[in-house]
């Protein structure tokens, strides 16, 4: 019976794959969004070579991180094999009329946040579950928000209990952006905000509602917005195209969104 224990626990642990390329270093443990990614891009990468447009003998990513020459096939792939409609004009005033907000000019938030930051190595399983554990904490008892800032953020805001002053939308990544400004809370928000730089447990503070400029004068970055939809339904198609011909292993595309298109 021990013979058979100590036998199983030799056994390497599963990595998730596609095709025969691992997606991660055996034992090492990837939260979902970033093992989907790495899928995703796996799956363009072994498309550009399928199709001729990369060297079959590419390096295969080290740390998800894929070689410049992979890149630039892929951006040419995409835009070769991406079909993405251009939004006409009545489709650009509807969305305008359903989201006047969402083009305000001038609109500020005063936030604070805790930064949970991913850095190489970091293991994002243990890092999730800390700040979900924070984000709960802080919600039920807000006014230790200050605290944990500045005991756990990797922000230099930490030192001042997570303050990040007054922001207009530019002022953040887009990421981080969309969730202050596309919502209408005030106080911890109820979800962690993911961002290029990490996990934010986020508290908005005071809102000011900027004005609504006419139609005319968006129209450009109402259609710029309609592009972007279009772009992320046509990739998240393609992808879905390529995974049913593709051999997967520990690893679900299903579950959500690919995280190459949000």
């Amino acid at each position: 019976m021990n013979a058979v224990r100590t036998a199983t626990n030799l056994l390497p642990p599963a990595v998730a794959r596609v095709g025969r390329v691992p997606l991660h270093a055996d034992g090492e443990q990837l939260g979902d969004d970033e093992l989907r990614q790495r899928a995703c891009t796996e799956l363009l990468r072994q498309r550009a070579i399928a199709l001729g447009r990369l060297r079959g003998d590419d390096p295969a990513p080290a740390d998800g991180v894929i070689s410049a020459a992979a890149a630039a096939a892929i951006h040419g792939l995409l835009d070769d094999e991406l079909a993405v409609p251009e939004p006409d004009d009545a489709a650009c005033r509807r969305h305008h009329a359903a989201h006047p907000a969402r083009y305000a000019v001038g609109e500020r938030v005063q936030a604070r946040h805790i930064l949970f930051a991913v850095t190489p190595g970091v293991d994002i399983g243990a890092l999730r579950a800390q700040a979900e554990r924070t984000l709960l904490e802080v919600r039920a008892e807000p006014a230790l928000f200050a605290q944990r800032a500045s005991a756990q953020s990797n922000c230099p805001s930490g030192g001042h209990g997570g303050d990040l002053g007054w922001l207009n939308a530019d002022d953040c990544a887009p990421e981080f952006a969309h969730e202050l400004f596309g919502h209408s809370e005030i106080g911890v928000l109820p979800r962690l905000v993911h961002s290029r730089h990490g996990l934010h447990v986020v508290e908005v503070l005071a809102r000011e509602p900027g004005q609504q400029p006419p139609y005319e004068a968006v129209a450009s970055a109402v259609a710029a917005t309609l592009r972007r939809q279009s772009f992320a339904t046509a990739m998240r198609q393609y992808l879905k195209r390529l995974a049913a011909d593709a051999e997967l292993e520990g690893v679900d595309l299903e579950a959500s969104d690919s995280p190459l298109v949000q």
